[in-house]
């Protein structure tokens, strides 16, 4: 019996909506990105990876997370199941905004990596107090 897909109707609401480069929902490099007046906090998981083998590089307001190793496995090896992914991790994000580059700061506990960003002041909300006369 053939399946048939049906494409249904949907808002388009998704287009005015911001989405991060690469935000893609990628089975790669999963990510989840918080932002708050102050800074972006960009979490990923990268399970059994240590700090030495993880890569941040950010450039203007776009994030790259590199991880994992280049060493090959025994090839002579017959798997019978394979579904942990092996090798390099990669993942490019843009933020919406500016960012300090020279502030952020990253941690590696559990298998997750967590990357704090400032945003550039700039871009920082401003709190102006108001006097009366």
């Amino acid at each position: 019996m053939p399946v048939y897909l049906i494409a249904r109707p949907r808002s388009h609401a998704w287009r005015y909506s911001y989405r991060p480069a690469g935000f893609n929902g990628g089975s790669r490099l999963p990510v989840d990105i918080h932002a708050d007046d102050e800074s972006y906090i960009i979490t990923a998981a990268v399970p059994g990876l240590k700090p030495e083998e993880v890569e941040v590089k950010i450039l203007d307001n776009v994030v790259t997370l590199i991880g994992g190793t280049n060493d090959a496995e025994d090839e002579e090896s017959r798997y019978l199941l394979r579904e942990r992914g092996t090798g390099r991790l990669e993942r490019t994000l843009e933020l919406p905004e500016s960012v300090d580059a020279s502030k952020a700061e990253a941690s590696l506990k559990d298998g997750l990596l967590t990357l704090r960003v400032p945003k550039a002041e700039e871009t920082r909300p401003k709190v102006i107090k108001v006097k009366s006369r």
